[in-house]
């Protein structure tokens, strides 16, 4: 009686196997071991080491970090294999998940370019009245384009409580899908929509 039920166990456990492979959620994930090191977003427009931002609590402005889907919340990168399902470039970690590296690019950018006085939360004391939003809805490789997109939904609050909302957007072609190529890509497009969101900021 025994050796049946184990026998009937065993075949509901192949039956089930194959079935959960073909979920839309099964993705090749390549090589998880760390890497030597880690990619970077380097800002086109960075601050100067004696570049001052001022202003007031009211007047300055918060970057907050960005929504993403599931697919951006690791630090790997992102290669859309099909309209159904995605792999991740072997090899290739970000030194922090996207959606923080986009922020302090936005942020850094917004000051470099606009002069405005970018602070967080804790630093306006809560009275801060404009910010930017928003969701970093891709940050990797389109496979059958060979190119790497950036795409931002940002929301903008002014001082006055007007919301507006935009979608910012930026491809690089890449020669070939491997990290060092995906990585700088992807650095040349986070930056161009980061100038898009800091012209739009002002």
């Amino acid at each position: 009686m025994k050796q049946g039920n184990i026998a009937m166990k065993i075949t509901k456990l192949l039956l089930i196997t194959p079935l959960i492979c073909l979920l839309p959620s099964c993705v090749s994930l390549g090589n998880t071991e760390a890497p030597a090191a880690f990619l970077v977003l380097t800002p086109t427009n960075s601050i100067s080491a004696n570049q001052e931002s001022v202003g007031n609590a009211n007047n300055a402005i918060i970057v907050n970090i960005p929504d993403t889907p599931r697919k951006l919340d690791t630090n790997r990168i992102p290669v859309q294999v099909s309209d159904s399902s995605i792999a991740y470039v072997q090899g290739a970690f970000w030194s922090d998940k996207p959606a923080r590296l986009m922020q302090q690019l936005i942020a850094e950018t917004i000051i470099a370019t606009t002069g405005q006085l970018v602070v967080d939360e804790a630093q306006s004391g809560g009275k801060a009245k404009q910010r930017i939003s928003g969701t970093l809805s891709e940050f990797g490789v389109v496979e059958s384009g060979s190119y790497a997109i950036v795409r931002f939904d940002a929301i903008k609050i002014n001082g006055e409580n007007i919301i507006e909302k935009r979608r910012f957007e930026a491809k690089r072609d890449i020669f070939e899908i491997t990290a060092s190529d995906s990585g700088a890509a992807l650095n040349k497009a986070a930056n161009d929509v980061a100038e898009q969101i800091a012209i739009w900021s002002k």
